[in-house]
């Protein structure tokens, strides 16, 4: 069982000069040991979430999204931030409605709406204001710093993955290189169910801490590898209201992408005993072997 992490008092202090006395406090934080959220109430029975970031880098990415790229999402479609304190990594965040969607029990038209309402949110998202140099720049590397981690998680494997599986990781980062220009914008980075909040009111997106300029295929790999493998039929919703058709570029590179993905699950998977993640990561590789057999 995950042991409650409790709230720091510096935290506590500073989210009360802006919302006034917190009468309760819930730990809300992910089932990982770096993930570090709390719901307060209120004196005024409002909830509010406090988040602590787990780096300089994904803090400066998340309050950067709520300010400049989350907007776009719409009202009430996205947490509002109230304020945040660079020297704790903390960001203090307006409660939105929903369950995650991966938590609940849903029905096959449920799910196509789940993924309808993600496509729209989605190209909302990537089309969100328009790229500096720096971010263009960026983005259009993104592709390439993908295929550059392909050695990294190769040399943590270790002897989970044969030689002609390695081969075809590496064969799929070297065409990665290779696919060409692809659409850019922001992405969210962690585009999946647990991160889409269902409700009467609609689909909410939450968690922005991987929120970045790159390549826009890249918000799909993790849904192509679990959620689309299995139901097609959600893969169809979600691009018929994303708007547009993904160009042969982008279906190569998500292919590319997806072997790159399954590398990195049997990486880090096993080292953190997350079965799921690796049950993703060899599930996704068996797929690829079999379709890579001439």
């Amino acid at each position: 069982m995950r042991q409650t992490k409790t709230l720091p008092a510096a935290v506590r202090r500073w989210a009360e000069q802006r919302i006034g006395p917190v009468v309760s406090v819930r730990d809300a934080s992910h089932d990982w040991d770096r993930s570090r959220v709390w719901e307060l109430e209120g004196a005024d029975g409002m909830p509010r979430y406090v988040k602590v970031s787990p780096s300089e880098k994904f803090f400066t990415r998340e309050t950067r999204a709520y300010r400049h790229v989350v907007p776009a999402l719409g009202h009430s479609r996205a947490p509002r931030l109230i304020d945040s304190r660079a020297q704790d990594l903390v960001l203090l965040l307006t409660a939105v409605p929903g369950v995650p969607a991966k938590e609940l029990d849903l029905s096959t038209s449920d799910w196509r709406a789940v993924h309808w309402q993600a496509g729209a949110l989605c190209a909302r998202l990537h089309e969100a204001g328009e790229l500096d140099r720096a971010d263009r720049v960026e983005a259009e590397a993104s592709l390439e710093a993908a295929a550059d981690g392909a050695e990294k998680y190769l040399s943590r494997t270790g002897d989970r993955l044969t030689g002609g599986e390695q081969q075809v990781i590496r064969d799929h980062a070297a065409q990665l290189r290779r696919v060409g220009p692809v659409p850019v914008g922001f992405i969210h980075g962690d585009n999946q169910p647990r991160n889409w909040l269902w409700s009467a009111s609609g689909l909410v997106l939450v968690d922005f801490e991987r929120t970045r300029p790159a390549a826009r295929i890249q918000d799909l790999v993790i849904l192509a590898v679990t959620q689309w493998v299995d139901h097609p039929d959600r893969a169809q919703a979600f691009l018929q209201s994303y708007g547009r058709l993904l160009t042969d570029a982008e279906r190569h590179a998500l292919r590319c992408l997806a072997a790159l993905d399954a590398v990195n699950c049997l990486a880090w998977g096993p080292d953190n005993n997350d079965q799921v993640v690796t049950a993703r990561g060899r599930r996704t590789l068996d797929r690829i072997m079999r379709e890579s057999r001439p």
